[in-house]
């Protein structure tokens, strides 16, 4: 959705600089930051379609939908790339917004300088933030302490392999994020122009309550092409699937950030990593999501075990809905009770023998939410596509595989 844009920079109207959403961990599409509670993301009309038609059973189990807003690209005499919100060119859509989304609680955000491609080498090319930048945005995103670098310089292939196909164990924040922005400001800048107004649904920063939020992204389900793909992009999502824990689980990793206590870093992994997983592979980073470099949260498992099986008993009563292509976030906080910590190591890596358990005596805080809908389908939708009867089968093969592992766990199996 794409029209003319009717910005005049001489005109005095509230517009946000939209950053990039440092906690993304998995995805092509970039997340942005609108406000401290609030994400914002392309709009594509089957997603809308989504939150707008969304069963109330399933609402817990979503982000909240906020409304839309109206965006556009901004390019500065170096080639600086931003992404600019104007609240004020909303269309009516938009009058389900909050009202701590109004212009009067609008924060105007720090510009992040985004390197235009130029020169030799422009494939890496390096995306560079200041120290305070840097600092801003991740102690606004992890309230609790300032535990990231500031000295942080990001190449667009840091989450890459090296030459001997390894990816690095640990990372001071997770850079999937920042390559997910820098490519989808290219895509724009090459495609249109800057007076082109972009429509962008406006979704629950559903992290922010997390001084460490510790992620998983989970695809689920065991098809991930959509009705609308093509031929040749049908047949990659196929292979993908079948080459991956997707057909033998019904759900694949498709990135993940843990906070590890004993260094006060995040260890990421990414969609590639995910990709390569054997059954037992994906078993052993299910484990790892639950370690903090010195034990296994085991306070964790029985309230996010509960918590999936409350999603499995609403996706059961859902008929017609499939989810493809769609993720679940499992989330965390890093920061542990106090009842909770067991004493530091700091020589202890993160690998399975090398984490004790710790037992919580109170349910810890997280969280199971669904996110990307750009390819559901449901009886009742606006968009053309096949109507399906009863539930998505291959989204309920891979919940109940995902309980039985994380069950077994618990069990010390």
């Amino acid at each position: 959705m794409v029209g003319q844009s009717p910005l005049d920079p001489s005109e005095s109207r509230t517009t946000i600089l939209l950053e990039p959403f440092v906690h993304q961990v998995g995805g092509h599409m970039s997340m942005m930051k609108y406000d401290e509670h609030t994400v914002c993301k392309p709009l594509v009309s089957q997603e809308l379609s989504f939150y707008e038609s969304l069963p109330l059973a399933m609402r817990q189990f979503t982000p909240q939908y906020k409304g839309i807003v109206s965006v556009h690209l901004k390019k500065d005499s170096l080639g600086n790339l931003t992404l600019i919100a104007s609240p004020s060119l909303q269309t009516e859509s938009c009058g389900r917004l909050d009202n701590a989304i109004g212009d009067s609680s609008v924060t105007i955000w720090h510009q992040c300088k985004w390197a235009a491609s130029t020169g030799t080498g422009s494939e890496h090319t390096l995306v560079k933030w200041s120290h305070t930048q840097v600092a801003k945005t991740f102690k606004d995103s992890c309230p609790g302490k300032m535990l990231l670098r500031t000295d942080l310089q990001y190449r667009t292939d840091s989450l890459l392999e090296d030459a001997n196909g390894n990816q690095p164990e640990r990372n001071s924040y997770n850079p999937w994020g920042l390559h997910c922005h820098r490519q989808h400001l290219n895509r724009m800048s090459s495609k249109h122009n800057e007076n082109k107004l972009h429509q962008f649904l406006l979704l629950e920063n559903v992290v922010s309550k997390y001084n460490y939020p510790c992620i998983l992204d989970l695809k689920m389900g065991t098809r991930q092409h959509g009705d609308d793909a093509s031929e040749e992009k049908k047949a990659r999502h196929i292979k993908k699937c079948e080459q991956s824990t997707s057909a033998s689980l019904g759900v694949r990793i498709c990135g993940m950030q843990v906070y590890q206590a004993d260094t006060g870093h995040f260890l990421c992994k990414d969609k590639y990593y995910g990709r390569k997983l054997s059954p037992e592979g994906f078993r052993q980073t299910l484990r790892q999501f639950l370690c903090n470099g010195n034990h296994l949260r085991m306070d964790l498992l029985e309230p996010i075990i509960l918590r999936l099986k409350a999603l499995l008993s609403v996706i059961r009563k859902q008929s017609s809905y499939r989810f493809y292509s769609s993720s679940l976030l499992i989330i965390y906080d890093g920061q542990e009770h106090k009842e909770n910590t067991a004493p530091l190591d700091n020589h202890l890596h993160f690998q399975k023998t090398n984490c004790t358990t710790s037992h919580g005596t109170n349910h810890s805080r997280v969280d199971v939410r669904m996110i990307d809908f750009a390819h559901t389908t449901f009886k009742g939708s606006k968009c053309n596509h096949t109507i399906y009867d009863g539930p998505d089968q291959g989204y309920i093969f891979g919940l109940e595989n995902l309980i039985k592992i994380l069950q077994n766990i618990s069990e010390g199996k």
